[in-house]
């Protein structure tokens, strides 16, 4: 399916006062509500201005276009995905990188499968709407975080960490996504994530320097 070409995807101005912060969350809720019931193909400004209860014209000093509104959306959601891991990897700076390993993965399929609707949805919805770059900005977030924290183990240094790193990184973006693709929320269970930890193990293990 083509990616439409949008020539402006971003917010008009960001809010800075308290009222018109909560007028944005509110509008990108009720995108959120829409997106869940019918996807993108009927998203749009004035349905989710009604959603949200403001006029077609509050909603446009923020937003100029669905596209705008989609985009935020997933901006919004990629940023708290890239923080809780980033959190998570902070904590666990100093760790058996088994240890490390779990952590990651568990908090990352947790994050996927709290509003697994949601998820399932903004998956499908990037297949119409470019949003590569906010992406890739949540993938280098998410890599830096967990190179810095194995570059921290306490059993093991490795040989190229950042190619180690992101290989495994990528093997866990990967995977979460392609089980969204096939709509099979009960195989992101348990025993999932423990086959993805012995994979980053054994390649951790494999990628350990030698003294």
């Amino acid at each position: 399916m083509a990616i439409e070409s949008v020539p402006n995807q971003n917010p008009r101005r960001m809010p800075r006062q308290r009222r018109s912060s909560v007028t944005v969350e509110i509008i990108l809720e009720a995108t959120l509500q829409i997106l869940l019931r019918t996807g993108t193909s009927e998203l749009t400004t004035t349905l989710v201005a009604e959603r949200a209860g403001v006029s077609v014209g509050s909603l446009y000093q923020y937003f100029p276009n669905k596209q705008a509104l989609f985009f935020a959306v997933n901006e919004r959601y990629l940023d708290r995905l890239a923080a809780r891991i980033e959190e998570v990897c902070l904590a666990l700076h100093g760790a058996p990188y088994a240890a490390m390993a779990e952590g990651v993965i568990s908090e990352y399929i947790k994050i996927k499968m709290e509003r697994y609707e949601l998820t399932h949805a903004l998956y499908h919805a990037a297949e119409d709407i470019d949003v590569s770059e906010i992406v890739e900005t949540m993938c280098q977030r998410v890599e830096a975080a967990s190179q810095a924290m194995f570059a921290t183990a306490s059993d093991a240094t490795f040989q190229d960490l950042p190619a180690l790193n992101m290989t495994l990184m990528n093997v866990l973006f990967g995977t979460v996504r392609t089980f969204f693709d096939r709509n099979s929320p009960e195989l992101l269970n348990r025993q999932l994530q423990e086959q993805l930890i012995i994979l980053f193990c054994t390649s951790l293990r494999s990628g350990r320097r030698t003294l």
